[in-house]
């Protein structure tokens, strides 16, 4: 058996090794990478006799915890906020993604029980790969992504009553069929350990007894965690610490399915709670690389369960209820989009994220079986569209990167606002660093047009009463409406650092009159924009750590003359070695590469560079003013 475990465990790992790196060096993303994985080692599963839906149903548990980590990053009143699109919009997608799939269902002669059984599997999307992938890709705070996850949100609530609902679907046929089938294992099934807390009671008391539970949970968030971290934190051994976080995710994942909750909505629950807490971070840090490991093992399994046996016989059928289950879900999602407002390519991110079927339907499908609603040769036709939905997923939202964003990025013409005035100072992005900007300026009299790319941050301006226009700031057209050819200054504080890149490359070549401060993620952007002619940078975080060396040299018993004289010695030198280094980061072809002119220059002046930084800070310290 020890064997046999090290062997299954060996094979999972070699897998992912191999070919997630292959599908991210591609473009294709980690989700698919581990799909793929899964399918060219699935008959090996089989023929070492893993049993790859149990696998599958324990690998679940990478879902819990990336819904804990998720909860920990949301504030109650964010989530609040976010309470009409969960409800209004969850609610929605799942009544009306079910009502469609029943009305095609019965379409094809089936019963409308199981009809109904079928729509409501289908209405499920996948949080595992949908969450995964807008995190991947950066897109979970964009309008589409936050939709999205709002929806699938919903559709864990909504496992409840499904489960709630099925057994009263049954037919008695097929209850029947299933009752002279035998007691296979009923024995075996009898000596189990039963935990389920609300089996067989009345209504009342299991709500009672689920409310009870949600109250423990955020009790036990708010008041609890902190003093046996702090107790726990005594020991001071760091394992102890991550067997602690653990321990929190599986209690309340099992206090939720004893009640007969999702446990990925508990432990999301949770860690809303304890989104305050001091631990919040240490948590985040110890049950992150369990989350990828069970996820990314997760997804191996979705893989490895196709049958591709009965595939082959079925083709043809399992490849046109796939797409159309695709096609169906995409339809709704854009009604939806369209009635909510979501515009341009965040109607299509939404539509396309959440238009596979989700992994638990694989629990809802076995489900259905055990209380005689759906018959076992259609489930078995089920469990294949819902594994060739998901692995389709990945392939969508390339299909977004590649077609559809970029589309909507050329062409907004008909979408951006009509920028009536010109003042002479643009600013790309009203965001942390923007804002700032905008804010010191209209202080000062001056007035700004502010172009940004997000409906919420819009929003919140104009109930400030403060002008700011909708619309892609790195679009020629959309600069020449608001004025670029008079403009004295643009300011870049857009989010993403090509896009920076790309509107200060454009500025200086065709309107090189106007004065360019450019917002820069790191160090390796300063070099990039200067590059492609920008001489006005502003790395985001450099100032800011600035300040706190003057201070840490205050606290360390300096006068503020002698601290603002030490990092004064400092920023001028930097300032003297980063334009030394930009040179030759455009003489290189390849900055990066080891025998590049800048790796060469970098490599050589090292030394020499960290002795004179040391001998003029040592002469600033010698000078009178202490």
């Amino acid at each position: 058996m020890t064997a046999e475990f090290m062997f299954i465990t060996f094979t999972l790992f070699l897998a992912g090794m191999i070919a997630v790196p292959l599908a991210s060096r591609f473009g294709l993303g980690s989700v698919l990478g581990y799909l793929i994985a899964g399918i060219a080692i699935g008959p090996v599963l089989h023929w070492a006799g893993v049993d790859v839906v149990a696998l599958q149903h324990f690998t679940e548990f990478g879902v819990v915890m990336m819904l804990f980590l998720i909860g920990l990053e949301m504030q109650p009143k964010v989530l609040w906020a976010m309470r009409s699109k969960i409800f209004l919009m969850g609610g929605l997608q799942v009544g009306l993604t079910a009502l469609a799939v029943m009305a095609v269902a019965m379409m094809f002669g089936l019963s409308w029980t199981i009809a109904l059984a079928i729509g409501l599997i289908f209405a499920l999307s996948s949080t595992a790969i949908v969450t995964q992938t807008l995190n991947e890709k950066g897109l979970m705070k964009s309008d589409g992504g936050q939709a999205s996850f709002a929806v699938l949100l919903f559709q864990d609530i909504a496992v409840i009553p499904m489960l709630a609902l099925i057994p009263l679907l049954a037919l008695s046929e097929l209850r029947e069929a299933l009752s002279h089938g035998g007691d296979h294992g009923g024995g075996h099934g009898e000596a189990a350990l039963n935990l389920n807390l609300v089996e067989g009671l009345p209504g009342w008391q299991t709500a009672l007894i689920t409310l009870a539970a949600i109250g423990l949970v955020i009790v036990a968030g708010r008041y609890l965690t902190g003093p046996v971290f702090r107790y726990i934190a005594r020991a001071r051994l760091r394992e102890l610490f991550v067997s602690t976080a653990l321990m929190i995710v599986v209690g309340i994942a099992l206090l939720m399915t004893m009640v007969g909750l999702s446990p990925a909505l508990g432990t999301f629950l949770a860690g809303v709670v304890m989104a305050n807490s001091e631990y919040r971070h240490e948590l985040e840090s110890d049950i992150a690389p369990f989350k990828g490991i069970f996820l990314g093992v997760f997804f191996i399994t979705v893989g490895a369960s196709i049958d591709f046996a009965l595939l082959g016989e079925n083709l043809a059928l399992i490849v046109g209820l796939t797409l159309g289950l695709i096609l169906l879900k995409c339809i709704v999602m854009l009604v939806l989009g369209r009635t909510f407002k979501l515009a341009g390519g965040d109607k299509w991110l939404f539509a396309l994220g959440l238009a596979q079927a989700g992994e638990f339907g694989f629990v809802l499908v076995s489900f259905t079986v055990a209380n005689a609603v759906v018959p076992a040769p259609i489930a078995d036709l089920l469990l294949l569209v819902i594994a060739m939905s998901m692995l389709l997923t990945p392939a969508l939202f390339i299909l977004y990167d590649r077609l559809i964003a970029p589309r909507y990025s050329r062409q907004q013409e008909r979408e951006a606002d009509e920028i009536a005035d010109e003042s002479g100072i643009i600013i790309a992005g009203h965001g942390r660093f923007g804002g700032i900007v905008n804010r010191a300026l209209r202080a000062a009299d001056y007035e700004t047009t502010v172009i940004d790319y997000s409906n919420d941050q819009l929003k919140m301006l104009r109930r400030f009463r403060l002008s700011a226009y909708y619309g892609d700031a790195t679009r020629p057209d959309l600069l020449h409406a608001a004025g670029i050819e008079n403009a004295r200054v643009l300011v870049i504080a857009i989010d993403n650092k090509e896009a920076t890149t790309e509107l200060a490359r454009h500025m200086h070549e065709h309107h090189p009159h106007v004065h360019v401060v450019a917002r820069a993620i790191d160090r390796w952007h300063v070099y990039e924009l200067w590059s492609v002619g920008c001489r006005d940078i502003i790395r985001e975080t450099y100032d800011s750590s600035i300040r706190a060396a003057r201070s840490t040299f205050e606290a360390l018993g300096h006068s503020r003359e002698k601290a603002e004289r030490l990092v004064g010695v400092f920023e001028a030198f930097d300032r003297k070695t980063m334009l030394q280094t930009a040179a030759a980061f455009i003489q290189s072809e390849d900055p990066h590469a080891d025998d590049s002119e800048f790796s060469r220059l970098v490599g050589e002046n090292l030394d020499g560079w960290e002795a004179e930084l040391k001998a003029s800070m040592k002469s600033a310290l010698k000078e009178p003013g202490a």
